[in-house]
């Protein structure tokens, strides 16, 4: 198949984008309707749609995105799903539909320009799922490492665990935790800082909770971040730990236990998938993840494998082995 060909479109258009207000930039009105963990994907997606439009020479921020008409968007399209996975290129294109929306919401494009740009099919397709499921052999190893170590750095990690796959926490939900979102009393977190800003109380109980006990014998009860970075020598700095922090301990810590690598997010997907496992309702399931569609719920189920490798092993392959040769 010949490569999608991009018409020319730079060279045909004199719009400044480049020096357009904040409030009047179609990529920058649509990036800000976004949330935080949202907005740098689709930054980098609106990028690679300028570049390749623009045949290198202009980013988002640059792009006259208002001229863009749907022999542009279809050609766009067709070089995605050349080159990108299908959700990838999925996401892309919600992307780029974003911010023809906003051209047509400022008045840069007609409806019916709008409408014509933006009716593009998803591309179709599916790849395995990333990620993978924790098994409970792995997950006793990663904490009978902390507690053979005993330190307040293990301590913080038994925690950092307990929160990712005893409650389902993205990684920047638990570093945005305070002390004072922890409620003892009712045995629950609130998670303030989820994505599209959505609130929700976590129910922390048996040995999530008792992890988290453990980790504030040491870090004491004075206010600000509930989780707090922990030098090599064991002294505790109440200050908000980063995201990128807590995969770095997380990985030191699989190489401590022995355990194979794994990501803070499969800690989620091993939460989901657990849950679904011992017959939790889905929707149950989907409101402690902090999920606004139960489709997502669903992809990450890790359940699947599981169940295919053990539907393999009821069939028996009557293979003899071959009898050694007398040669050899």
């Amino acid at each position: 198949m010949e490569p999608a060909h991009l018409p020319d479109l730079v060279g045909t258009v004199d719009l400044p984008f480049a020096v357009v207000s904040p409030d009047r930039h179609p990529s920058l009105v649509y990036l800000a309707s976004l949330g935080a963990g949202s907005r740098r994907s689709m930054r980098q997606g609106l990028d690679l749609v300028a570049e390749l439009a623009s045949g290198g020479r202009f980013d988002a921020d640059e792009f006259p995105w208002p001229a863009l008409r749907y022999q542009h968007t279809a050609a766009i399209r067709a070089k995605l799903a050349e080159s990108y996975a299908p959700s990838t290129a999925n996401r892309i294109l919600a992307a780029l539909r974003g911010v023809l929306k906003e051209c047509w919401r400022l008045g840069y494009t007609s409806a019916e320009d709008f409408h014509r740009a933006a009716d593009l099919e998803n591309v179709p397709g599916q790849r395995l799922p990333a990620g993978r499921m924790l098994t409970i052999g792995e997950l006793g190893e990663l904490f009978r490492s902390c507690a053979l170590e005993g330190t307040p750095g293990a301590r913080l990690d038994a925690a950092l665990l307990a929160l990712l796959v005893g409650c389902g926490l993205r990684r920047s939900e638990a570093v945005a935790l305070d002390l004072a979102h922890y409620d003892v009393e009712e045995q629950t977190l609130r998670v303030r800082r989820g994505k599209g800003q959505r609130e929700r109380l976590v129910p922390i109980v048996n040995g999530q909770q008792a992890a988290l006990e453990s980790w504030l014998e040491v870090r004491g009860s004075e206010g600000g971040s509930l989780l707090c970075p922990v030098s090599k020598s064991g002294r505790i700095d109440l200050r908000r730990m980063t995201s990128q922090a807590v995969y770095m301990r997380l990985a030191k810590r699989a190489e401590k236990a022995g355990t194979p690598t794994f990501s803070p997010h499969d800690l989620r997907r091993t939460f989901i998938s657990s849950l679904l496992d011992r017959g939790a309702d889905i929707s149950a399931v989907q409101h402690l993840a902090g999920h606004a569609n139960v489709a997502t719920t669903t992809r990450y189920d890790r359940r699947g494998e599981q169940a295919k490798r053990k539907a393999a092993e009821l069939l028996q392959v009557p293979f003899i082995a071959f009898p050694q040769s007398a040669n050899e």
